[in-house]
């Protein structure tokens, strides 16, 4: 099949050139296009952009979304399917995009995501990619959600794939402005009409970030206001699996002998607290105060 890959753009100077190089190792695969999208940048982005020839457009600042851009994208691309990736991932080897999309070429599932490893001084996200994103291949289904709940709809487009024709007739994200979590919106659309996603655990790629407080707070009061939005999702219980996270990431930092920071510890409280305590102003407020006291302790040690 033809592959069409997406690639929003945002002062991504150091990641563009490795990147486009990794994707164009690539083997075993039918590549058609790949489409960078750029938001605009304050750094060199388009430069290289433009010295490595490849197709682009160009958009502000203020019209960028992560659903819509994306949607956008996909709709007129050329390939049978469509592969959404992130900047700032770093592709393991040759066969990372073969073995995302051979399930869906073989007609096993419509959709697949790749297995994520963290970088090594990214601690907390080191351990929880490797909770998240195991060794071991799965195809899930509406089936599954008895037994998984919200993991059903686990699924990240820092690489994932897509079959064209599925997201068109699913009407992508619904021409909904979404400020994360786009991934999921869609894979719950997936699985509630009968399709299957792949989780393709040989298609490896590193991908990690080191937030700040600020950014955290930011990132998880975002996912609280996505499933504000999509109270449905609410139905299905996160709460073992968030303990299950809290105990494995403790169990690993005392393996690996690394000191438990406050920063740390206020990643795992968000990570496992219900994201619906975002709805109650009195919640938010305390989070609020949890916030200060944990910065000022912070700077305290």
């Amino acid at each position: 099949m033809d592959i069409s890959i997406i690639c929003p753009i945002y002062n991504g100077e150091k990641y563009i050139e490795a990147l486009y190089t990794d994707i164009r190792k690539q083997k075993g695969v039918n590549i058609s296009e790949i489409k960078f999208i750029l938001t605009d940048s304050k750094d060199k982005s388009e430069e290289i952009l433009e010295k490595l020839n490849v197709e682009y457009t160009k958009i502000s600042i203020n019209n960028f979304s992560h659903s819509l851009v994306r949607e956008k994208a996909a709709f007129e691309a050329k390939g049978d399917i469509v592969v959404f990736i992130t900047q700032d991932i770093k592709i393991c080897d040759t066969n990372w995009l073969y073995e995302l999309v051979s399930s869906i070429e073989d007609g096993k599932c419509d959709a697949a995501f790749s297995r994520q490893i963290a970088y090594d001084n990214h601690t907390i996200e080191k351990y929880t990619r490797e909770i998240n994103y195991s060794k071991e291949s799965r195809i899930v289904s509406e089936k599954d959600i008895e037994k998984l709940g919200l993991m059903t709809f686990f699924f990240s487009d820092a690489s994932s794939a897509i079959l064209k024709k599925t997201f068109i007739k699913l009407n992508g994200y619904d021409g909904k402005n979404l400020p994360t979590n786009e991934d999921m919106y869609f894979a719950y659309k997936l699985i509630m009409n009968g399709y299957k996603i792949n989780y393709a655990a040989d298609s490896i790629i590193i991908h990690s970030h080191e937030f700040s407080l600020k950014e955290v707070y930011k990132r998880y009061k975002d996912i609280g206001t996505f499933f504000a939005a999509n109270d449905y999702l609410n139905e299905y219980s996160a709460n073992d699996r968030g303990i299950d996270v809290f105990i494995y990431i403790l169990k690993r930092i005392l393996q690996d002998k690394k000191y438990i920071y406050f920063k740390s510890i206020y990643e795992f409280f968000l990570q496992i607290y219900r994201y619906e305590s975002w709805k109650n102003e009195m919640e938010r407020k305390i989070n609020e105060s949890i916030i200060h006291i944990i910065i000022f302790a912070k700077k305290e040690c």
